[in-house]
């Protein structure tokens, strides 16, 4: 099997790396910076081992590593989702199975839109690692696993030995969606980051801070008390179409909570997201937000855009979620 991974992020590194540790597996890898990639790099994971991560052909040219590819797996920001899409599409063979590491970035609507119709496609709907980078194309750590996937696939008759071959390459348990529209609209990070954000800076005066806010281990109990609001009309909106909530936990149901304090609680203990910052830059006075990272440019604009979009279209009201959104909007345009 050969797989092409696009994008060279936290999830390109660490996806690149167990996956070329499968048997009979080769890697490429398509990112915009190829030279900056080692054909071996390192991953160091949870039970205290090291992976060496093997790549075979390194490019920024999708022509070079695209029409040999198996399997397309996306691992790219939301902003750059439909860019790759539309550059790898002149290269993939009818029978290439085209995913992406993140179904809420707008991937299946993208590749309905632009791929042809017979096109192979899935989806996760979270990412199936805690990635981060250590040293670009040389090291990264993956910080922790997911205790479930839920995967979304179309066009694909052999769905269950489909799932059971991805179930074995990340080597985590999943499970089959009905529709796309479980992984496309989540109340993960479209809720969980902008929530959090329009909490931490909604009245925030421009006077940098002290030192970098820990996103998770500093979490708030107003933040929990705001996405719980913003997840109650999240499903409303699933409710009115008809989307199965199967494989859809509330964010309460999620972090094994039953009311704001708990998942406060919850979010702050989860080891592997306590050293996780805040997207904030240093300046010559303190730390200020950074309205320029992936949490904004990707968070808002398509993963909270969308939810929005579909409720205002089909009258639901989203007054939390309203709210959120259009303070967020206001620091992206």
């Amino acid at each position: 099997m050969r797989i092409c991974i696009c994008g060279g992020g936290g999830l390109g590194h660490t996806c690149a790396g167990v996956l070329s540790n499968r048997k009979d597996v080769t890697v490429d890898l398509l990112t915009s910076r190829p030279k900056q990639w080692n054909h071996q790099f390192l991953v160091n994971i949870p039970e205290g081992k090291t992976l060496t991560g093997k790549l075979e052909v390194i490019s920024d040219q999708a022509e070079d590593v695209i029409p040999s590819a198996d399997i397309v797996f996306l691992c790219l920001p939301a902003f750059l989702v439909e860019k790759v899409i539309l550059e790898i599409k002149p290269y993939l063979k009818k029978d290439t199975i085209v995913g992406a590491v993140f179904g809420c970035t707008g991937f299946f609507l993208f590749a309905h839109q632009h791929l042809p119709s017979y096109t192979k496609l899935f989806a996760l709907q979270r990412v199936p690692y805690i990635s981060r980078v250590v040293e670009y194309g040389k090291e990264a750590n993956l910080l922790g696993y997911r205790d479930k996937l839920i995967l979304a696939v179309e066009n694909l008759n052999e769905r269950e030995t489909f799932r059971q071959q991805v179930e074995k390459l990340l080597g985590e348990e999943i499970e089959l969606a009905d529709s796309f529209y479980e992984v496309t609209l989540s109340n993960s990070n479209p809720i969980l980051h902008t929530g959090r954000l329009y909490t931490m800076w909604k009245e925030w005066d421009g006077k940098p801070f002290s030192r970098c806010i820990l996103f998770y281990r500093e979490w708030t109990l107003e933040a929990s008390s705001l996405e719980i609001e913003m997840d109650k009309e999240f499903f409303s909106l699933l409710k009115v179409l008809n989307v199965s909530t199967k494989h859809i936990k509330t964010l309460l149901e999620h972090y094994e909570a039953t009311d704001a304090a708990g998942m406060t609680k919850k979010l702050r203990s989860i080891e592997s997201l306590s050293t996780i910052q805040a997207p904030m830059k240093k300046v010559a006075e303190g730390w200020i937000p950074d309205f320029s990272s992936r949490y904004f440019t990707e968070d808002f604009p398509y993963g909270l855009a969308l939810i929005h979009k579909l409720a205002h279209e089909k009258g639901v009201p989203t007054p939390t979620i309203d709210k959120v959104y259009e303070w967020g909007r206001k620091h992206i345009s």
